[in-house]
C-alpha cells in the first residue's frame, strides 16, 4: 500500500512539473483571462496568421486532462492542433481547470472543481460569448476535444449545451455515471470516440476512475458510452466496422473503427477502439512511461482524425 501511495505522488509531481505556464505573447498565440462566477480563468488562444476578422472562423477548444493545464494539452498533441489551426484556419482555445481539474459531472470525487462544484459548463459558455465577440467566430462551428477529465468535460458539454457544440472529440475518457440523466436531446450531437482497450485509468468496461489505487468516481464502460450516443442520436445501431491499417506494427497497438450512419439531422457517431492502447493521445507525446499510463498508439493522429471529423460538421 504504501508504494502504491508513492506511486501515485510521483506521478501527481510528474505530470505537474512537465510544463510551465508562461502568460506571455507567442506568435500568434497569447494567454488570456476572463471573470466568471466570481473567478479569474485563464486559458490560452492561437489564432492562425490567415485569420480574417471578415470572414468566420471555426473554433476548437482542447480541454487538457487531470493535473493540467492548458499549456499541457499543446505539449500532449504535440502542438497538433496548433499546426491544424494554421493550415487549416481555425481558432484554437486551451482553458484551464480550476485546481488543474474540470467538473466534469462525475459524483465522489474530492477535486476542488468537483467538490465546490465550480460551474465550467457556465465558464466555457461565457467564453465562447466572449470570443465570438471579439473574433468573427462562425458559432455553428465550434467544437470540444480533451482526454481524460477533459474527455469526460467534453461529454459534459454535449450533453448540457448541445446548442453550442457542432461536434465533441472526447479521447481516454468515458461518461460519468448518472451524466446522461442531465442531457439535453434538444439537438443530436456528432461524437468521435477514441479509447484504449488496456487503458489503466479509464478502464474500458467502466466501474471507477483510477488513478493507481485511488478510486476516481464512477464512469459507464465505452461501448455503454457509444452506446448512449447511437441511441440519443437515433443511429443505427448496426455500424460499418473497419480495421485500420496497422502501419507500426512495433508499437503494439491496432485500431478498430467502428462507424454508425443513419443518425438525425445526418449526424454520425464514430468508435475507435485502440487495441493495446493506453490512457494516452494517439500519435502524440508519451507523457508518462508505458508501465503507468500504457502504449500511445502511432497508427493514427488523433488531432488530424478529429480535425477532419470536426470540419464536416456545422450547426445550421
Amino acid at each position: 500500500m504504501k508504494r502504491s501511495i508513492v506511486l501515485v505522488v510521483l506521478i501527481i509531481v510528474f505530470i505537474g512539473s512537465i510544463y510551465i505556464y508562461k502568460s506571455s505573447e507567442d506568435g500568434g498565440e497569447s494567454a488570456r483571462s476572463i471573470t466568471w462566477d466570481g473567478l479569474e480563468r485563464t486559458y490560452r488562444i492561437h489564432i492562425p496568421p490567415s485569420y480574417d476578422k471578415t470572414k468566420p472562423a471555426p473554433l476548437v477548444i482542447a480541454f487538457h486532462g487531470g493535473g493540467g493545464k492548458g499549456k499541457d494539452m499543446q505539449k500532449l498533441t504535440l502542438g497538433g492542433f496548433n499546426r491544424l489551426a494554421d493550415r487549416e484556419g481555425f481558432i484554437v482555445v486551451y482553458p484551464d481547470g480550476i485546481g488543474r481539474h474540470w467538473n466534469d459531472g462525475r459524483e465522489d470525487v474530492n477535486y476542488r472543481a468537483h467538490r465546490e462544484k465550480i460551474d465550467d459548463a457556465g465558464f466555457i459558455s461565457a467564453l465562447i460569448d466572449r470570443l465570438t465577440g471579439e473574433l468573427n467566430i462562425d458559432r455553428g462551428r465550434v467544437y470540444a476535444t480533451g482526454i481524460s477529465n477533459g474527455a469526460m468535460m467534453s461529454y459534459r458539454l454535449a450533453c448540457e449545451l448541445p446548442e453550442k457544440f457542432a461536434a465533441v472529440a472526447p479521447v481516454a475518457g468515458a461518461m460519468p455515471l448518472n451524466l446522461s440523466s442531465r442531457c439535453s436531446t434538444s439537438r443530436p450531437v456528432p461524437v468521435l470516440i477514441i479509447n484504449g482497450k488496456d487503458d489503466p485509468m479509464v478502464p474500458w468496461e467502466g466501474g471507477n476512475a483510477r488513478l493507481g489505487p485511488l478510486k476516481l468516481g464512477k464512469i459507464s464502460s465505452v461501448p455503454e458510452t457509444a452506446g448512449y450516443w447511437v441511441a440519443r442520436n437515433n443511429c443505427s445501431s448496426s455500424p460499418s466496422v473497419a480495421l485500420e491499417t496497422d502501419t507500426h506494427p512495433q508499437d503494439g497497438t491496432k485500431i478498430m473503427q467502428e462507424v454508425y450512419t443513419g443518425c438525425a439531422e445526418g449526424t454520425e457517431v464514430i468508435l475507435y477502439t485502440i487495441e493495446g492502447g493506453g490512457h494516452t493521445w494517439p500519435g502524440g507525446y508519451q507523457y508518462l512511461p508505458e508501465i503507468i499510463v500504457g502504449k500511445t498508439s502511432r497508427d493514427m493522429d488523433a488531432s488530424e482524425v478529429i480535425w477532419a471529423f470536426f470540419k464536416k460538421q456545422a450547426i445550421r
